[in-house]
């Protein structure tokens, strides 16, 4: 199918570039923000080549480039004028020679194909739509809202909360960071579901499951939630919070 060899391509060309201003940077950082924009390119691209448009191509692209181009921003927002991210730093520290080689392959490579399998469901989508809106797209659609809408506001009050010098070494327990210590991780897993139920309303399951469970196994259990439990280790506060706050599904009861 020519999509997969087209977006792939398209990928292997943004994550090139990416590579070269990193290193020239010497900030492998870039790649969290480029990371949501690469997705909104994968949707532009496939719509403007492919859709014919139904309104089911408009809306998950409209979707994901909304996704996208909010959390570029949010992330620019967050890193300017700061160091390296701590991860990349570790990592720079750890490769040592083999540094560029390595982040060739395990930061930007990887990353780029990762990139490819969650946005399947999108670049499906708008190469092949399907039947008329159905129930589905209306589950997707409102999963969607759901998941940005944690994502989106958990990442505003986190980003409010560090903006104040008497927070310095204090952690987060208000708002939506009172029933979740990662409602942020939370909203993105629950709108890449709603975009995947929008995919199966247009008749691709398989690969499009790919994408949300890629997500779902990368936050829960590799890159999201335990990478940040790992950080706060042997935080007394933290380890309270872990004591009174659910992991990642909000609990909204005592």
């Amino acid at each position: 199918m020519e999509i997969w060899y087209e977006v792939t391509l398209l990928i292997i060309v943004y994550v090139l570039i990416l590579f070269v201003i990193g290193i020239s940077k010497a900030d492998n950082g870039i790649m969290d923000i480029a990371w949501g924009l690469g997705f909104c390119f994968i949707a532009l691209y496939s719509f403007a080549h492919y859709a014919q448009p139904t309104l089911r191509q408009l809306v998950i692209t409209l979707c994901t480039f909304l996704w996208g181009t909010r959390l570029a921003i949010h992330l620019y927002n967050r890193n300017k004028n700061k160091p390296e991210d701590f991860r990349y730093a570790n990592w720079r520290r750890e490769w040592g020679s083999w540094f560029i080689v390595r982040s060739f392959f395990q930061v930007y490579g990887l990353q780029g194909l990762i990139m490819i399998l969650i946005a399947c469901p999108v670049f499906l989508v708008n190469y092949q739509s399907g039947k008329s809106l159905n129930f589905m797209d209306v589950i997707g659609i409102v999963l969607f809202m759901i998941g940005f809408y944690f994502e989106a506001k958990a990442d505003k009050q986190l980003a409010t909360f560090k903006r104040k010098p008497s927070n310095k070494g204090k952690i987060l327990q208000t708002g939506l960071w009172k029933y979740s210590r990662h409602p942020n991780y939370f909203g993105e897993v629950v709108l890449w579901w709603g975009i995947f139920f929008m995919a199966m309303a247009g008749g691709w399951f398989f690969p499009a499951i790919i994408s949300p469970a890629m997500i779902t196994f990368l936050i829960l259990k590799v890159s999201g939630v335990p990478m940040l439990e790992r950080k706060y280790r042997n935080n007394s506060k933290y380890e309270a919070y872990v004591e009174s706050t659910s992991a990642f599904f909000p609990k909204f009861w005592a």
